[in-house]
């Protein structure tokens, strides 16, 4: 007959411990191997998905104000339409809109004024079949209203600012407010030229192969060219 120690007991307990532990420990760093640090993070929430920037087609306009006592497009006004015109893109060629008051106290002048506009647009690169005249009612008959130019143009957008539906310091999780980064996101959105660009690069513009001749001869003879040392400011 044989009894087992009272130490060996011990030692089969502990035995039968230790894959146990390797176990739980292994699934915990399984589960923190696959988190994001903007989720897990001290910031829970981004500025990118609260105001994301989108594509989308936006109404462009401009009221060009016209006094009741011109005689056709004044100098101010050609400057100013041909400066909004420059946003036009011609190869889509959307519809441009001249909206002209009825009703108001500039009605005659605001008509001879919206058809210069309309000649305007035509010497800038507009399609005249692109052109549409129309006319708005005045909300005030005594005061003079302006013409409206508008058109359809794709642009990058977002949301927008000034939502503050709480109060930004009564809160107990460290998280951003509903406003930020709304400015900036609107800013860059902005400053896009071509949208696409959010989508996607664009293709290569073709080489010049003689231009890259001479640079690559005059990096041979180890030399520096002139652009460089015109642009730069240290002293060789």
């Amino acid at each position: 007959m044989t009894i087992a120690s009272p130490e060996s007991g011990r030692e089969r307990i502990r035995r039968s411990a230790i894959p146990a532990l390797a176990i739980a420990l292994a699934a915990s760093l399984a589960g923190c191997a696959n988190r994001d640090s903007i989720t897990v993070g001290s910031v829970p929430d981004d500025y990118r998905t609260t105001h994301p920037i989108v594509i989308a087609e936006k109404n462009q306009k401009i009221d060009l104000p016209v006094g009741a006592g011109d005689r056709g497009m004044t100098g101010a006004q050609r400057d100013t339409l041909l400066g909004f015109l420059d946003g036009y893109d011609k190869g889509a060629a959307p519809s441009l809109t001249i909206a002209i008051p009825r009703g108001s106290a500039n009605e005659v002048a605001a008509l001879v004024a919206g058809r210069d506009f309309a000649r305007v647009a035509v010497a800038a690169g507009v399609k005249r079949n692109r052109i549409v005249m129309t006319s708005y009612q005045s909300a005030v008959p005594e005061a003079s209203a302006p013409v409206r130019v508008a058109f359809v143009a794709v642009r990058a957008q977002t949301d927008k600012c000034g939502r503050w539906p709480d109060d930004m310091l009564e809160t107990s999780q460290n998280k951003h407010y509903a406003d930020f980064g709304c400015s900036y996101q609107n800013n860059l959105a902005a400053q896009m030229v071509n949208p696409n660009d959010l989508l996607g690069p664009r293709k290569q513009s073709d080489i010049d192969a003689e231009n890259r001749g001479a640079v690559i001869d005059l990096y041979r003879s180890r030399g520096i060219s002139n652009e460089f040392l015109g642009n730069s400011e240290v002293t060789y």
